[in-house]
């Protein structure tokens, strides 16, 4: 059986989306890395299910309420 293998890729987000994350995965019980995947991969699931992106305004820079 074929071993999966992960690329790395580099990542830079703010410091309120990393800490939103950070608190997201912990509710989760997953690792930041373990819950970046899991978003995108449901990002992908989506996408392929009814041929559109999440969001319409995905470009656009999002305004995270964070205090």
């Amino acid at each position: 059986m074929a071993e999966k293998t992960k690329k790395q890729i580099p990542l830079r987000v703010s410091e309120q989306l990393y800490n939103q994350l950070a608190a997201w995965a912990e509710d989760d019980f997953r690792s930041i890395n373990g819950q970046i995947e899991y978003l995108l991969t449901e990002c992908v699931r989506q996408r392929k299910k009814n041929g559109k992106y999440v969001s319409e305004h995905l470009d656009e820079p999002i305004e995270l309420d964070i205090e």
